[in-house]
């Protein structure tokens, strides 16, 4: 029919069927991809649908994407596959105009091969990821287990020497005698304490250096500030200390104070010309150190044993919410760069899209046949609600990311919460009622972004703790000086056992792929960062209730 000749400037096939299913048209790109077209039931045959459809009906036929089409009032979409030679994924659209439903087929063989090679590309990049790491940690594993067996042979012999023998002098000419030869030292000897910052050499080793015995030593302040601090000094330098000749070349020298309880009792010295990382070394020292004591500073040993652990969980704690912040910086991060590419990629088709539809309505009046310009009317009218829809989503995440706000902005806290309550609408509109109580609020300072992705983390876990419908009711109000938002859902709930560790890093309810048990943890560390506080009331199979607490005047 000359009605639907138009059809030949679409760059996609198309099929005009009557009600008695009738081929009324071709455009020529259809007869272009289906070469084999000669039936409409042979046709159908070979298209099935991409994802599994249950049938409930014996006739497995109209089961089939085009009998689907064809019996649908209203405009349908589906991805289908066409058992051809080479397997072809397509797109249907189709929608009825008067007596003849229009088949609209865009091929989408190269999106869907191109998803699936990055999946598998992914799936073969972690792999790499895990056997590289496996194998860091296998030489690690491997460089500590060497370094453990060191440690452990040399305390054992000194610990035989300790145990062998009364003689001090002995004992610590064995103990430099052993720390030589594991660190490859030319010379090295024990100087006792004198004065302050004064020490006498009373051991060397080897015996041919006996001739420094009695030298009286000192060393610069910031060397002695370290010894007097129990540390292990390891350092390049050109001279020994403060009264030697200096070298003709830089040297590694060691410095391993020894002392009983707290009194400094001496240092051992141990100079080598090897150039190497002795990290691993310093930890033996320090074993050393400690054996090369009596009895009595095992006590300060365990002392220092539990300091240094009350540090490390300090520093665990510290390096965990350092690390929650990493993550949400990076999260966000990544995630403003994605939008900010996607919303290019959309707001250009999108404008050409506009452009066209703009082109089109007017193109409608010009049409004589009154069915044919009812049915463009309408098309036209859904393109430009479609292309409105997609328009006020790009603007709705980029005001949600809002990356650029580095510094603290003035923000209405009831717009921030509908503008999250839009993003999330796919997940709410069929599962949650949404109450609004919000009161009058003036605006606060605060960063938007940041709270934006605490309202969404509370509102999704709202949403997901819903398991049929249920009613999820935000609140707004100024409670003395502070801005309190209230968002409450008639959930599941959740049971007093893991009431208090919900805002704990990692920890999650929910199964595996679904929830990393980061989103609340960084939600926490965000309202802390407005120096507010976040509370959570709960009771299984009623609900929860989270409250937010913001100083209006934060700092």
């Amino acid at each position: 029919m000359k009605k639907f000749e138009i059809f030949n400037n679409f760059h996609n096939p198309v099929l005009v069927i009557d009600d008695s299913k009738n081929i009324v048209y071709k455009n020529k790109v259809f007869e272009s991809h289906f070469k084999d077209f000669n039936s409409l039931q042979k046709f159908s045959h070979k298209i099935n649908f991409y994802v599994d459809v249950c049938a409930i009906s014996d006739d497995i036929s109209a089961y089939s994407p085009i009998a689907q089409a064809l019996a649908s009032k209203e405009p349908y979409t589906a991805i289908v596959n066409y058992l051809s030679t080479q397997m072809k994924y397509y797109n249907i659209t189709s929608f009825k105009r008067a007596k003849y439903s229009i088949l609209i087929f865009e091929d989408i063989t190269c999106n869907i091969n191109l998803n699936k090679y990055k999946d598998e590309n992914l799936r073969l990049t972690d792999k790499l990821k895990e056997v590289y790491n496996d194998y860091q940690n296998l030489l690690k594993t491997n460089q500590d287990t060497q370094n453990q067996a060191i440690k452990m042979i040399l305390i054992n012999k000194i610990s035989n020497i300790i145990r062998e023998s009364i003689d001090i002098s002995k004992v610590i000419t064995s103990a430099i005698g052993e720390l030589s030869t594991v660190l490859n030292a030319f010379k090295a000897y024990y100087a006792g304490i004198n004065t302050e910052n004064s020490f006498k050499i009373t051991e060397v080793y080897p015996k041919r250096k006996e001739s420094i015995i009695g030298t009286n030593i000192s060393y610069d302040d910031n060397t002695y500030a370290k010894i007097l601090n129990k540390e292990t000094v390891s350092s390049h330098c050109i001279k020994e200390y403060n009264e030697a000749k200096p070298f003709e070349a830089p040297v590694v020298r060691i410095i391993l104070p020894i002392y009983h309880l707290d009194n400094l009792l001496g240092v051992i010295v141990l100079l080598s010309r090897q150039k190497r990382d002795l990290t691993a070394e310093i930890n033996i020292l320090e074993s050393i150190s400690a054996q090369l004591g009596n009895a009595i500073i095992q006590a300060s040993l365990f002392q220092q044993i539990n300091k240094q652990k009350n540090e490390l969980q300090d520093t665990l704690k510290e390096l965990k919410e350092t690390q929650l912040q990493l993550i949400h910086s990076e999260k966000m991060a990544s995630l403003g760069q994605l939008i900010a590419g996607v919303a290019h990629e959309i707001n250009t088709p999108i404008g050409s899209i506009k452009s066209n539809n703009s082109i089109m309505s007017k193109l409608v009046k010009q049409i004589q046949d009154k069915e044919l310009a009812e049915m463009f009317t309408e098309t036209t009218r859904i393109d430009k609600i479609a292309i409105d829809r997609i328009s006020n989503l790009v603007v709705s995440l980029k005001k949600f990311v809002r990356l650029d706000e580095e510094e603290l902005q003035e923000a209405d806290i009831n717009k921030e919460l509908d503008l999250t309550l839009d993003l999330i609408y796919h997940e709410t509109k069929n599962k949650a009622e949404i109450i609004k109580n919000y009161s009058t609020l003036p605006n606060i300072k605060c960063y938007p972004n940041m709270l934006n992705q605490v309202f969404m983390n509370i509102l999704m876990n709202a949403c997901q703790s819903i398991e049929n419908k249920g009613t999820i009711t935000i609140s707004t109000a100024i409670e003395k000086d502070n801005l309190v938002v209230k968002i409450k859902d008639t959930g599941k709930g959740i049971n007093k056992e893991n009431l208090n560790k919900i805002f704990d890093a990692g920890f999650t309810t929910k199964s595996v792929g679904v929830g990393t048990g980061l989103g609340l943890a960084i939600s926490l560390k965000i309202i802390q960062k407005h120096n507010g506080k976040i509370t959570v009331q709960s009771e299984e199979n009623k609900g929860t209730e989270f409250i937010i607490s913001i100083p209006i005047e934060h700092a």
